[in-house]
């Protein structure tokens, strides 16, 4: 296939779209930047027919059609007309590198191969059993073999690398625009070896990548993923790499050992560090913080625990998959070490396999996959194949980054630095800072500005201090959402013995509310009125400020800290969905939820 045909039929689709790459810079320092800077919400995971599995699915909204989708613009999915209501203000669409040019040869007439008998099958697979037992053969097995390879139908590495160019970086391209819209090139490397989940989402700062992705396909060893990133960055290009659902990776995500058998060493903590500077803390699988059957004293860790997800392929849980875990362990070895193997800053993501970025209103879900959850009866009584069950699954969550103005240099530095939040929907903006002797203050402003100033924001790291510090602490209600319960902070740190240690602290909350003699705060209450599926905002608070001193510091112990954020009680998507096609509610799942927001760790060490 020539490049040319390519680009002619794309354009039939996207009659307003460019392919020019341009050099984004001087319209990028164009852009006026605010010092103490705007929270940008977006997504960093999401697919489109350019995953195998998506189009297997019923995907076929492209990454043009998903970057449009992310802008505010009406797409059809399942069928029906949808819109994202409010434009994100980033996106990268993060489709699988595995399988690129076969999607390539899938779609495109005059592609290599477009007319094999898998992919004239593939295209006229009909109904779920199908589409199942075809994906089962050609990717699932595959994929978990440990050794997967491209399927005969594969047409060569120009399908591979004429997809990338020609539709994954100029869909970047032709979306881009500085200071209203930012676009990031991006890849989904999808190992699973023996079913646990090692997936990472690739992001790039700029137009300066390779010819193509590297893929499972080519390695199923991170180590070996991150040995590739090296070499992009030797050849001028700027990336990381954002690890997810590590709920679901049967304790490989963080192993005591590295690939070859050894103990992790501080070249290994500090390689990983630099390349994994975040994890995606919540998706559609699942909730990546804490698990309530593990964590039973945290009231408020029953919370998208996709608990049947440990039913599928033994992804039994266990504290080694979750976030707390690991960034609380990573002090561990940080002080034996001298460096964190997991200094890990927290954003969101969906996994939507739709193509619709940030499709995460609970209110209108219409699942996330296809025909796997595109039906009422779907979402109630299936699964999403090989992951969760139906009801158990959630509508995603949502990347926030704290950066001075909305293109990619700024909030791609803003994920490097961690200077970053996850909320599970809403547009809550969290803010906390750390420092020595910071200012008390209810104004925001002077907060922030004191912050700056005097201490270190989410994402960094406080050294050496004689006494205990102080942390500052600010959080709005998303305008069109439900106000906010409480702001709590999560400190841990590791005993004598090298465990993960905890303790959950309230430092804001509404309602004149007075903690219990055992220091524990009265729930908010619940408007929720089950029968219509709505609440009321006449509780909570719209605005909460707060300031925390650590008077448990020890000045020559390692410690990490992040916020939490939590709504008042509003319905779960499956009660939206029950009432609104008159179906009761369903049993084995919450009726409301606590929406919340996390922000990223601030670490301190001696």
């Amino acid at each position: 296939m020539t490049r040319t045909g390519l680009i002619t039929l794309l354009f039939a689709s996207i009659a307003s779209s460019t392919f020019a790459q341009e050099d984004w810079t001087a319209r990028e320092a164009s852009v006026p930047a605010n010092p103490l800077k705007n929270a940008y919400f977006g997504e960093t995971h999401v697919h489109t027919a350019f995953s195998l599995d998506a189009y297997i699915g019923g995907a076929r909204l492209t990454p043009f059609d998903a970057y449009r989708f992310a802008k505010g613009e009406s797409v059809s999915s399942n069928n029906v007309q949808r819109s994202i209501g409010r434009p994100l203000d980033f996106a990268a669409v993060s489709d699988h590198a595995e399988f690129l040019g076969e999607m390539l040869s899938t779609q495109y007439p005059d592609a290599p191969g477009h007319y094999q008998d898998a992919l004239v099958e593939l295209r006229g697979l009909k109904d779920i059993d199908t589409q199942r037992a075809w994906f089962l053969k050609y990717v699932v097995e595959n994929n978990r073999s440990g050794a997967p390879e491209h399927p005969p139908f594969f047409a060569g590495p120009e399908t591979t690398i004429s997809a990338w160019k020609d539709v994954i970086v100029a869909a970047a391209e032709a979306h881009y625009e500085p200071g209203a819209f930012t676009t990031f090139i991006a890849f989904e490397w999808t190992s699973a070896p023996g079913g646990g989940n090692m997936h990472r989402n690739v992001i790039f700062r700029d137009t300066v990548v390779p010819d193509q992705p590297l893929s499972a396909l080519d390695t199923v060893d991170e180590e070996m993923l991150w040995a590739w990133m090296a070499e992009q960055e030797a050849n001028g290009s700027t990336l990381l790499a954002i690890p997810h659902n590590s709920n679901g990776s049967k304790g490989r995500m963080f192993e005591p050992l590295d690939n070859a058998g050894n103990p992790l060493t501080q070249e290994y903590a500090e390689t990983r560090a630099k390349w994994e500077p975040l994890i995606e803390m919540m998706q559609i699988k699942g909730n990546s913080e804490v698990v309530a059957s593990l964590w039973p004293n945290d009231e408020f860790a029953d919370f998208e625990n996709a608990e049947s997800l440990a039913t599928y392929s033994e992804r039994t849980f266990r504290e080694q998959n979750f976030a707390r875990w690991a960034v609380t362990k990573g002090l561990d070895y940080e002080a034996k070490l001298g460096a964190n193997p997991w200094k890990l800053g927290f954003i969101g993501g969906t996994d939507n396999h739709n193509g619709m970025p940030s499709d995460v209103t609970e209110a209108t879900y219409n699942g996330s996959h296809g025909v796997a959850d595109g039906t009422v009866a779907q979402r109630r009584e299936g699964e999403i194949d090989g992951w969760v069950k139906g009801p158990e699954a959630n509508p995603g969550s949502i990347a926030g980054v704290w950066a001075p103005k909305n293109t990619r240099g700024a909030i791609f530095d803003a994920m490097r630095a961690r200077e970053t939040f996850v909320t599970s929907g809403p547009r809550i903006k969290p803010r906390f800072f750390a420092g020595a002797g910071l200012v008390e203050t209810d104004d925001p402003v002077r907060m922030v500005m004191d912050g700056y100033a005097n201490g270190v924001p989410m994402g960094g790291t406080l050294r050496a201090l004689d006494g205990p510090p102080q942390f500052t602490v600010h959080a709005l209600k998303d305008p069109e959402g439900a106000n906010l319960d409480r702001i709590q902070i999560v400190k841990g740190w590791i005993d004598e013995d090298g465990e993960p240690q905890e303790k959950i602290v309230d430092v804001a909350w509404s309602d004149d509310r007075m903690p219990a003699p055992d220091g524990r705060l009265p729930a908010v209450g619940n408007t929720v009125d089950l029968t219509t599926a709505t609440y009321s905002n006449t509780i909570g608070a719209a605005e909460l400020v707060g300031h925390w001193t650590d008077d448990a510091f020890d000045p020559a112990a390692h410690a990490v800290y992040y916020l939490r954020v939590l709504e008042i009680p509003t319905p779960r998507w499956t009660t939206y969905d029950a009432v609104r096609n008159g179906l009761p509610l369903l049993e084995g799942v919450p009726a409301t939820i606590q929406e919340r927001a996390w922000t990223s760790p601030i670490w301190y060490t001696p």
